[in-house]
């Protein structure tokens, strides 16, 4: 029997794909199993190939892999794409009975299960009930209790009325029975249960999360693929505590309706992906110019341009670091995990005010879309902290008000960070430009005042440098020559991938970097190593670059561009080939 299970349904997208992948994935959440999701599809609302693949396990699971178990296809096209997946001993259901199946024979070593989905799914109430079919069928062939799914079901179809919940459990039971009826089935999937109990959610539910637990009261955005569920989340949750959600015009109104919110006084963020940071560019110096808190989620995607709008790629690291004319002193902040995702957007919202300077929040699609299963204290709330910065009120504003009796909110200070006196404040009233400015926020262009803003706005990094930890997260063998460095959403692949090859003997050495900018200074750790790999999904190793400018120092590189994210068993062998020891061990996956 197999440590863990793969599953995955495909076919056109418009099928229900999707929600049926989460009713599954809900339901082995539900049943006490650790759940990993990846998700492929088109940039079209109807056809094109899409397809839900979860991996399963009592034991945690951070990685997808190259191998696919059971596989629920609703057309042909579905075998073909995932033929290289698929081995001896893998089951495919399929419905003879429509016409893109009707000719279809399982290839040699594997099972194919003819059930005629759409048959039973309309005598249990409707056609559209085919995919709830396969999943009852699919139960049937790993030995999951059906029973499981009945919560799944309710969640899903609960708001439609409890005849609709009923008609989707019969549909269910009816393709476990016809399985059982017409199969002898001998297969190795037994899908245990446990009494765990688990938290499912996604990286931009966990953005979302994270901003409404580190007080976030308003966020504007533009749907754009990959980052629209972090509005959808939002959506109607924030109102609880008081917030609101904008959808606006365009990217630009986003940024500028959320930099408003922010001078009121309000946490505020948006978030939007390649194409919007873009059109937000103009107003990202206007931020940080006036010295304003505000958080924006860039949840990558394959450029440039349009690009590929479903696909995975960290390709906006330059522009993050980067962009926008003149020079502009910026956080970065990129999580390297699902669960991250929740911790850094708090951690954001604080760097903002304390520092007062706009923080990116760097995400990327594989984690948007990737839902995983955490124990619930791993978003234990009572371990949020809520830092505001230097805000005075009304009985310290004295101490930065000029002989006049004006506030300056542009002061002089050692460590870079102005006061911030939010509207209401007595003796508060101040006014703030784009353009250069002086202490009080008037326009100016007096060179030494020009010089004394500049130098002032860029020791807030230098601070931030003495103050915050920003140290990358290490495993592997902390005394292996080979050492890997990664960023963002690669660190659950490589985690699995460095437990594959020490299976094989082979060492090696892991320095995931959640911190963008500032950043760890690495040159001690690449000195002491034999060979350093960096390891990222873009096309010209972005961050290799930044490395390599810090430490000095050469570094080989691991890319990945096709717009599919890292599998553990691939990274594997890439990682083998890196090091210059691939021939010695063979790399399989469990």
């Amino acid at each position: 029997m197999p440590e863990d299970l793969n599953w995955a349904i495909g076919g056109e997208a418009g099928d229900g794909i999707d929600s049926t992948g989460k009713i599954f994935a809900q339901a082995l959440s539900r049943a006490g199993r650790h759940v990993f999701t990846s998700k492929d599809f088109a940039s079209r609302i109807r056809g094109g190939y899409t397809a839900y693949k979860v991996r399963t396990s009592v034991e945690r699971v951070e990685s997808v892999v190259d191998r696919l178990d059971i596989l629920i296809a609703l057309t042909e096209r579905t075998v073909e794409e995932n033929m290289d997946e698929l081995h001896d001993g893998s089951v495919i259901i399929y419905d003879g009975e429509r016409t893109m199946m009707s000719d279809f024979e399982a290839p040699d070593g594997m099972i194919g299960l003819d059930v005629p989905l759409k048959r039973l799914a309309e005598e249990a109430g409707g056609a559209i009930m085919r995919n709830i079919v396969a999943l009852g069928a699919a139960c049937e062939v790993a030995d999951f209790p059906i029973e499981n799914l009945d919560e799944a079901l309710e969640k899903r179809f609960g708001g439609k009325g409890e005849a609709i919940v009923e008609n989707n459990r019969a549909a269910a039971l009816a393709g476990q029975d016809y399985v059982q009826e017409e199969y002898d089935l001998d297969t190795p999937y037994e899908l245990e249960t446990t009494d765990a109990d688990y938290v499912l959610l996604n990286g931009d539910e966990a953005i979302g999360m994270g901003a409404i637990a580190a007080g976030c009261r308003f966020y504007a955005g533009y749907p754009i693929t990959p980052a629209t569920d972090v509005m959808t989340y939002l959506t109607g949750r924030i109102d609880r505590y008081g917030g609101k959600v904008v959808q606006a015009e365009d990217e630009l109104s986003a940024i500028n309706m959320a930099l408003g919110a922010a001078r009121a006084g309000a946490r505020s963020m948006t978030a939007t992906s390649g194409p919007g940071i873009d059109l937000m560019t103009e107003t990202f110096g206007l931020v940080a110019t006036s010295e304003t808190p505000l958080v924006i989620a860039d949840v990558m995607r394959s450029g440039p341009s349009t690009g590929m709008p479903t696909k995975q790629e960290q390709g906006d690291l330059n522009m993050a670091l980067y962009g926008g004319h003149g020079e502009i002193p910026r956080f970065v902040v990129a999580p390297t995990s699902v669960s991250e995702c929740f911790w850094k957007t708090v951690e954001a919202f604080n760097l903002a005010e304390q520092y007062q300077t706009p923080v990116f929040v760097l995400s990327d699609l594989a984690m948007a879309v990737t839902e995983q299963t955490f124990p619930p204290e791993t978003f234990d709330m009572d371990e949020v902290e809520i830092n505001r910065g230097k805000v005075v009120d009304d009985d310290t504003i004295g101490e930065w008000q000029n002989d006049s009796g004006q506030f300056k909110p542009h002061a002089l200070t050692d460590d870079g960070v102005s006061p911030r006196a939010f509207p209401g404040t007595d003796g508060g009233a101040h006014m703030s430009t784009g353009l250069e400015h002086d202490e009080l926020g008037r326009r100016t262009e007096d060179t030494d005042m020009r010089i004394e803003q500049v130098d002032k706005r860029n020791r807030k990094v230098e601070t931030a440098r003495e103050r915050e930890d920003w140290s990358p997260r290490e495993f592997g063998d902390p005394e292996s020559g080979n050492l890997v460095v990664s960023w963002g959403s690669n660190e659950g692949a490589l985690r699995e991938a460095i437990d594959l090859l020490d299976e094989e003997g082979v060492d090696v050495r892991v320095l995931s970097v959640p911190y963008i900018f500032p950043r760890p200074d690495l040159t001690e750790e690449f000195e002491a190593a034999d060979d350093v790999v960096v390891v990222e999904c873009n096309a010209t190793g972005q961050w290799a670059d930044v490395l390599e400018h810090d430490t000095l120092q050469r570094v080989k590189r691991v890319n990945k561009y096709n717009g599919v994210r890292f599998k553990a068993d691939e990274l594997a062998e890439d990682l083998t080939d890196a090091f210059g020891i691939a021939g010695e061990t063979e790399v399989e996956a469990e």
